[in-house]
């Protein structure tokens, strides 16, 4: 079946893309669905359909057909004129996590005047996993970044957690404060999804950093965990010169001494979604240095 009336149809008009949403998904189904740059094209369009439940209709079926439709939705989320577009163009991209879409997701992330896109790109990012992580990191050493932006790159770092792992130990060195915050976080959210010991014990060991807000962070992600061995350095820490690491010191030694919290339960990658809040997940903000974040409140 050709699609070729149906391409040429505006991404507005509400019965034409009821019609090419239906035959497209159909052509999925038998398996007959050639997926044409100019259908491509036509389907971002629709992705500006002004009915919601359609445009996540578009956004699910662009998800399905997959990577082949990256480099259309970049395109759109880099310069389409209608923000509603670029807006579900980033969050298709969160669906399909292609590693070749990390720099067009960067840039409007940075850049976007929009910041719904600035935000559901970044959850494309966090999405996207381990090929996010080292511009990540550079937006959190780069002293020019505000503060959201960081916010949102410490958010997305912990969000891909275990698969930072490598990148993430490297970075415990890392001459920014606010790297090395980001990365305790992220941390404690490693050590939530696969208890590992390194991971662990970096924690306890953030605990003596000469640094205040490294041993807070540090203090209230032990909280969180199942480590027995912590237990004796929060104890300790409770007499921390500095106000705030006593207080997650306490916080998190009284968590410890109730049941234990049961671990955060990461599904399937391909079943993970980063529209939803770290800290809902988790109880606490990714990182305290940006709890203000809007993946944080």
């Amino acid at each position: 079946m050709s699609n070729s009336h149906l391409v040429e149809s505006s991404g507005l008009d509400p019965a034409a893309n009821d019609a090419l949403i239906e035959a497209v998904n159909h052509q999925i189904t038998v398996g007959t669905l050639d997926p044409s740059e100019p259908l491509l094209r036509r389907l971002v369009e629709g992705l500006g359909d002004p009915r919601g439940l359609m445009r996540l209709r578009f956004a699910e079926t662009l998800g399905e057909i997959g990577e082949v439709a990256t480099p259309v939705l970049v395109a759109a989320l880099a310069d389409h004129p209608n923000v509603v577009v670029r807006r579900a163009a980033a969050k298709t991209l969160t669906l399909i996590a292609d590693p070749t879409a990390v720099p067009a997701l960067l840039q409007a992330f940075l850049h976007d005047e929009d910041t719904v896109v600035r935000s559901s790109s970044a959850g494309a990012l966090a999405r996207t996993g381990e090929a996010a992580v080292p511009a990540l990191l550079t937006i959190l050493a780069d002293p020019d970044q505000p503060e959201d932006i960081k916010g949102h790159a410490a958010w997305a770092l912990a969000f891909i957690g275990s698969e930072a792992s490598d990148y993430l130990y490297r970075a415990l060195d890392d001459a920014s404060l606010d790297v090395r915050c980001a990365v305790i976080g992220a941390l404690g959210h490693v050590a939530q999804e696969q208890p590992e010991a390194q991971a662990c014990q970096l924690l306890v060991a953030a605990l003596s950093d000469p640094e205040p807000l490294i041993r807070t962070e540090a203090a209230a992600a032990l909280g969180q965990v199942h480590y027995p061995a912590a237990v004796p350095p929060l104890l300790a820490a409770i007499h921390d010169p500095a106000l705030d690491v006593r207080k997650a010191a306490i916080s998190s030694a009284s968590l410890r001494s109730r049941s234990p919290r049961p671990r955060c339960r990461r599904a399937r990658r391909g079943n993970r979604t980063a529209s939803g809040c770290s800290s809902a997940r988790t109880g606490y903000p990714c990182c305290r240095r940006w709890a203000g974040c809007r993946h944080c409140r």
